[in-house]
C-alpha cells in the first residue's frame, strides 16, 4: 500500500443512504460510504453483489431511488454521464468498451471531446481556435501514451491488440480526460500475472504521479489488499464491512459472504461463492493464507 507516500485528502465523494431496484429486484440497500481525495478505494464482494450497480449509480448511468450523492460537495441524485463526465468522473468498463476498427490513437482522442470547444465549421476547415485545440490535445493524448508505455501501438487498430493492451488503451482513454475521479471496473479481469503486475503498477502510478482518487472494482484479493487504501465490501445489495484492508480481511461477515460459512453451511452456494471449508480462487482466506506463509 503506498498510503505514506502521498497525503489523503477531504472527503470528495459521499455516498448516503443509496438504493436502486429494477422492479422487484433490489440491486444495492441503504448503502453508504466516502471517498477521500488521492486515496485507491476498492468495492470488492461476491459475484452479483451490486458492485457494478454502485459505479453505474456514481457516474449517473443508474439513477437511484433512494439516497444522494455529494461530489465535490455538490449534492444530487439525478445526473447524466455527460455531466459525469464534465464534473471530471471518467471510467473504464468490465467489458472493454473500445471502437474495435479505430487506431489506438484515435481511440484515446475520444476522451479529449469535452475539452475540444470549436464549432463544427471551424473544425471542417481546420483553422484557428480548432487548430491550437487539437494540437494541444494530440500534445496530451501522447503524453498518455508514453505513460502508459503503449507507444509502439498508437498506429494499430484497436481490434487487433490482445485482450491486455486492450484494457490498458482504455484506461488511457479514461486518462486523457484529465479526471479528478477515476471509476476502474474490473481493470485486471482476463489477465495474466504479467500484465495484472503492469496494470497494478499504472494504477499506483495514476494515483500517486497524477493525484488521481480511484474507485475499483477488483476480484483478485491480492491486488485489493496491496494496492488499497480503504475497502468496501459488498453482498447481495448491502455493505457488510468497510475499513483499511487489515481490517475487512478479519471481518467475518465479511469471510462469511466469501465463503459461505455459518447458517450457510452445507448448502449449494451462490455464484461467486464456495461451499463451507473451500476457498474460491483468487478469494479472502486465500489471500490471508498466503500472507500468512510469507
Amino acid at each position: 500500500m503506498a498510503t505514506g507516500e502521498r497525503e489523503i485528502g477531504e472527503v470528495m465523494l459521499k455516498l448516503d443512504n443509496i438504493s436502486l431496484s429494477f422492479g422487484g429486484v433490489k440491486a444495492l440497500t441503504d448503502i453508504s460510504f466516502d471517498v477521500r481525495a488521492h486515496e485507491i478505494r476498492a468495492i470488492i464482494g461476491p459475484n452479483g453483489a451490486g458492485k457494478s450497480s454502485m459505479l453505474n449509480v456514481i457516474n449517473g448511468v443508474y439513477h437511484p431511488q433512494q439516497g444522494t450523492i455529494t461530489f465535490h460537495g455538490n449534492v444530487r441524485r439525478d445526473m447524466n454521464p455527460h455531466e459525469a463526465a464534465a464534473q471530471g468522473i471518467a471510467r473504464t468498463f468490465q467489458n472493454i468498451a473500445l471502437f474495435k476498427g479505430m487506431s489506438v490513437l484515435d481511440n484515446i482522442m475520444t476522451g479529449r471531446n469535452l475539452k475540444m470547444k470549436a464549432g463544427f465549421l471551424e473544425q471542417a476547415i481546420w483553422i484557428g481556435r480548432a487548430q491550437r485545440e487539437e494540437l494541444e490535445n494530440r500534445r496530451k493524448v501522447e503524453e498518455v501514451i508514453d505513460f502508459l508505455e503503449i507507444q509502439h501501438i498508437r498506429k494499430t487498430p484497436v481490434g487487433r491488440l490482445p485482450y491486455g493492451l486492450q484494457k490498458r488503451v482504455e484506461l488511457a482513454r479514461a486518462l486523457a480526460a484529465e479526471p479528478s475521479l477515476l471509476l476502474l471496473d474490473e481493470p485486471m479481469a482476463g489477465m495474466n500475472v504479467e500484465e495484472k503486475q503492469d496494470m497494478c503498477r499504472f494504477v499506483l502510478d495514476v494515483n500517486e504521479q497524477f493525484g488521481t482518487t480511484i474507485v475499483l472494482i477488483e476480484h483478485d484479493m491480492g491486488v485489493v489488499m496491496d494496492i488499497s487504501d480503504r475497502v468496501v465490501v459488498l453482498d447481495y445489495g448491502k455493505k457488510i464491512g468497510d475499513g483499511v484492508p487489515d481490517e475487512v480481511r478479519q471481518n467475518e461477515d465479511v469471510i462469511r459472504a466469501y465463503l459461505g460459512t455459518g447458517s450457510e453451511a452445507g448448502a449449494s452456494p451462490a455464484p461467486g461463492r464456495s461451499k463451507a471449508g473451500e476457498t474460491p480462487s483468487g478469494g479472502l482466506a486465500a489471500y490471508s493464507t498466503q500472507e500468512g506463509q510469507a
